[in-house]
């Protein structure tokens, strides 16, 4: 998150992580920035998620329905105006979320 405007700037991918460390492209003592997959801004438009979302749009978003963005790996949930995240959800959240639920 970017201190000056709370923007989400970016995320790490663990498997993206290891494969750097191997390849010797970043260090363990390296800054995060230098390993973080960045958030496309210019020209993209993305789908809030709240905590209001249906699971019906939430699994939409997840399958790349959505925008035509493609599938997703995560979901940055945040509040209605996006100044708070409030948490991330995964497919894998939403399938035992959906497992677990009383019919």
């Amino acid at each position: 998150m970017s201190q000056d405007t709370r923007a989400l700037l970016g995320y790490l991918s663990i498997p993206r992580l290891r494969e750097l460390l191997a390849q010797g492209k970043v260090e363990e003592t390296d800054e995060v920035k230098k390993a973080m997959i960045k958030f496309r801004r210019k020209g993209l438009v993305y789908k809030v998620i709240t905590m209001d979302t249906p699971l019906e749009e939430l699994e939409e978003f997840f399958m790349g329905g959505v925008n035509g963005t493609g599938p997703q790996d995560f979901a940055v949930v945040t509040d209605a105006s996006r100044r708070f995240v409030l948490g991330v959800a995964t497919v894998n959240d939403l399938e035992e979320f959906a497992r677990r639920r009383p019919e």
